[in-house]
């Protein structure tokens, strides 16, 4: 692998604590490794084409992510399209591992996929020092979801994946459904009765205009309150108290977890309904090097432009920090003149 070299900023003039211009403070970052998939969900992409963007190398991909960690990234997650499609993974995330963050701490390194590959992958990622690992699962009925990825035999690969993950010690695994009303929100109470059985943590997700058919509207939106209702008619839920300030989802458990040693966890995020713009702590990365500091925005800075043109490793760290002050306020869905981004989600990653 080549040698990424050492980035040292000049402490008077960069900070390692990278804030936009809202006083918000920016230490995750999500970073698309690929734009290509293995899956054609029916929500997410036409079916007519698939990848359209580059990807850059591992090397590449390294030294762009370096220069946010060294401006105070704690947390990078590595996105897609698939990212367990690229057989660079482990030694993308090998080393990652050997960083450290501004204040000594290991690096926080997660991984978003749709689990078809995980069962092989489980162990490798693990012991090459991968943190956390959440799948994108959208039914857990096998008929409803292989008519949602159009990959027979997807359904029971990602139920092994998800289980490989488990036995691979990866504790907290995170399962992602996006919900679209008349298409799957049938499987809301089922994916209770997954989390519990597979002791997993099941996240719901408000669909967002971010699909490539550009087909959202509001009545496809199933809200906060209406998951949470049709959850606590099967199994009481109890609030649990976010990991972080800035973290996504509403936290709940099942009220009887502890006397009837049900486990499981189910979580809420609602960006549409119930925004978290005021907290948020994210910037992302694209698959062909350009940063985007919110979903939905309609500008992207060429990190990667700077760096074909010669850039030192410091002024790709001014590059960032002067992007980062560019981050939006919020997103304007549902208000009039809304404009949907640039990219579609699988374009710019999850």
């Amino acid at each position: 692998m080549a040698t990424i070299p050492e980035i040292v900023a000049n402490p008077s003039e960069l900070s390692q604590s990278l804030r936009d211009s809202h006083g918000r403070q920016i230490h995750d970052l999500r970073v698309s490794i690929t734009d290509r998939c293995n899956y054609k969900c029916v929500y997410c992409r036409t079916g007519q084409a698939g990848a359209q963007y580059a990807e850059l190398s591992t090397a590449e991909y390294l030294r762009l992510i370096r220069s946010f960690v060294s401006l105070g990234i704690e947390k990078v997650r590595l996105t897609g399209g698939e990212p367990l499609l690229r057989r660079d993974l482990p030694e993308i995330i090998r080393e990652m591992a050997t960083w450290r963050t501004p204040s000594g701490s290991p690096l926080d390194i997660a991984v978003t996929t749709n689990g078809h590959l995980l069962e092989d992958l489980a162990k490798p990622l693990k012991a090459a020092g991968l943190s956390r690992v959440t799948v994108s699962m959208d039914a857990v009925d096998q008929t409803i979801f292989e008519r949602i990825t159009r990959i027979p035999g997807s359904y029971q690969a990602v139920v092994r994946g998800i289980r490989a993950a488990q036995q691979a010690g990866f504790e907290r695994v995170k399962v992602n459904c996006v919900l679209l009303r008349g298409f799957n929100d049938n499987q809301i109470e089922a994916f209770a009765h997954f989390a519990r059985r597979e002791d997993v943590i099941v996240r719901f997700i408000e669909f967002m205009p971010l699909e490539e058919d550009r087909l959202w509207t509001p009545e496809m939106v199933v809200p906060l309150r209406e998951i949470v209702a049709r959850l606590s008619a099967v199994f009481p839920l109890r609030p649990l108290p976010p990991n972080s300030a800035s973290e996504t989802a509403r936290r709940y458990g099942f009220s009887d977890g502890s006397s009837a040693g049900n486990k499981g966890e189910i979580g809420i995020i609602a960006p549409v309904t119930q925004a978290f713009c005021g907290a948020c702590s994210r910037i992302r990365l694209t698959s062909d090097g350009k940063i985007r500091t919110c979903l939905f925005s309609n500008i992207e800075h060429d990190l990667y432009g700077q760096m074909c043109r010669g850039a030192s490793d410091e002024a790709l760290q001014e590059f960032i920090v002067r992007t980062v002050e560019k981050k939006e306020a919020r997103h304007h869905i549902g208000e009039p003149g809304f404009l949907k981004p640039s990219r579609s989600m699988v374009h710019i990653g999850g």
